[in-house]
């Protein structure tokens, strides 16, 4: 395909933008995939390419929360461990499984996410707050697993999933479990990532371009979530999760919802 460098620059300025909410709230792919898709990548390649571009955001932010002392990779060494073993698996499975029904849930799954951060209370630090449900091995081998099985399956709303498993789960506040989520997203991203690269999926140029943006983009994010905190983060969950659920609903029910307008 032609790759002009006007196009590389629409890309990089996308890929800014996508960082940047990413870091805060996720869901930074319903940016970036269209753009790629629209650019005239073919969608394999697009998901791959997109998979490249978005670990290096995830690597920005993460980097950020772990010098900012938000995270400790000693404390998450399982949780991590986990969730690469889970999105491995998750990505060698995308062949063999049916995703239709998978596909089905995900809109009420994150309509779900965005109700609970618009009614429940505002959380505390788990310093501070009620005790954790479960422990940390447990949250790893569970929710580790299994979200990061689901990132290298299928992905939308991986983030969000992660954050309000932190908040419920852990008692972590919504700035420790953003901060936690970035560190899993971004195992999940490289575990992906590799089958694609094995594969010979991304296109390198456009994906490192696309890198460098989301890298600026989520180190701007990463540090709006340390200074502003919840004030921030939960409307741009909220929001992020709503508009996941309806491009699911629109892509799955186009022919119905058009039906009834």
């Amino acid at each position: 395909m032609d790759i002009s460098v006007e196009l590389l620059t629409l890309l990089f300025s996308v890929a800014v933008v996508a960082g940047w909410i990413d870091a805060i709230a996720g869901g930074g792919g319903l940016i970036t995939v269209p753009a790629l898709l629209a650019a005239g990548v073919p969608p394999a390649q697009a998901i791959a390419t997109n998979k490249l571009q978005g670990s290096f955001g995830s690597f920005s932010s993460t980097l950020y929360f772990i010098r900012s002392g938000l995270v400790s990779l000693r404390q998450m060494r399982l949780a991590i461990l986990c969730t690469f073993v889970g999105a491995v698996f998750g990505a060698g499975c995308v062949q063999l499984i049916d995703a239709t029904i998978l596909t089905s849930l995900i809109p009420l799954l994150l309509l779900g996410i965005s109700a609970y951060f618009l009614f429940a209370p505002q959380p505390v630090s788990d310093s501070h707050g009620k005790p954790a449900v479960i422990s940390e091995a447990v949250f790893a081998l569970c929710v580790g697993t299994c979200v990061g099985f689901y990132d290298g399956f299928f992905g939308p709303g991986t983030g969000a999933i992660f954050a309000v498993a932190y908040v419920t789960l852990m008692r972590f506040s919504l700035v420790e479990a953003t901060a936690r989520t970035k560190v899993l997203n971004f195992t999940s991203n490289i575990a992906a990532l590799s089958f694609f690269i094995l594969a010979g999926l991304p296109v390198w140029k456009i994906g490192l371009v696309m890198a460098a943006g989301q890298f600026i983009g989520a180190r701007t994010g990463a540090k709006i979530v340390v200074s502003k905190g919840q004030k921030w983060i939960r409307p741009l969950v909220v929001t992020m999760c709503i508009l996941m659920a309806l491009k699911l609903l629109w892509e799955q029910h186009q022919q119905w919802l058009l039906s009834i307008l």
